[in-house]
């Protein structure tokens, strides 16, 4: 972790993301997918722990609006982090309010046929499934503790900006993390020792 519990992943490249934020608010397309690219992995992985299989759909969404409204955004690298994590957050839970209310279609039989890609090598398939299973993981967690872990964890905001995401005092989203990552820890010592882990 850096100063002030950020992680330093995320730290390494605000200086670049603010640049290029800052470039791409002046009309750069260019600078708009370095901030893209910088962004979206952690903000995938946060939406994917919210809404699962649908996640890519939902980021798409929170991107549309990020774009609309980039001209609106102040601050610096860590902070468009953190209003990049919020609006992918409103659209999530917007995404499973629709999810509640509407039934689920169908898979349609093209779905299911869908050739592999290019890139289907087994470290990929083997990195995808330890994403997917942390993920899962995760998901298990009460509410609280997953946005806790996945803001401080995989997005890489600071306990202050993950407060102002979910709204709550810096003190609460830590204490949120700090659980969600000891149950995290405990269920896969059980799971190693071969128990059932803790549900």
């Amino acid at each position: 972790m850096g100063q002030g519990g950020e992680p330093r992943r995320a730290q390494a490249y605000d200086g670049e993301l603010g640049a290029a934020v800052a470039r791409a608010q002046e009309g750069d397309e260019e600078a708009f997918a370095v901030a893209y690219r910088l962004v979206q992995p952690g903000l995938l992985g946060y939406v994917r722990g919210l809404v699962g299989e649908d996640a890519e759909d939902v980021a798409s969404e929170a991107w549309l609006e990020i774009a609309r409204d980039l001209g609106r955004f102040r601050g610096d690298g860590a902070g468009f982090r953190g209003w990049t994590a919020t609006i992918a957050r409103h659209r999530a839970l917007d995404h499973l309010r629709r999810r509640r209310v509407r039934p689920q279609a169908a898979t349609l039989e093209q779905d299911v046929l869908e050739l592999p890609g290019p890139y289907s090598t087994h470290d990929q398939a083997m990195e995808s499934m330890t994403t997917e299973r942390a993920l899962d993981l995760v998901r298990q967690l009460p509410r609280d503790q997953a946005e806790a872990v996945l803001l401080r964890v995989v997005v890489g905001l600071d306990g202050p900006a993950a407060a102002r995401v979910l709204g709550k005092r810096p003190g609460a989203v830590r204490t949120a993390a700090y659980r969600g990552l000891k149950r995290l820890a405990r269920q896969l010592e059980e799971e190693a020792r071969g128990g059932a882990g803790e549900r």
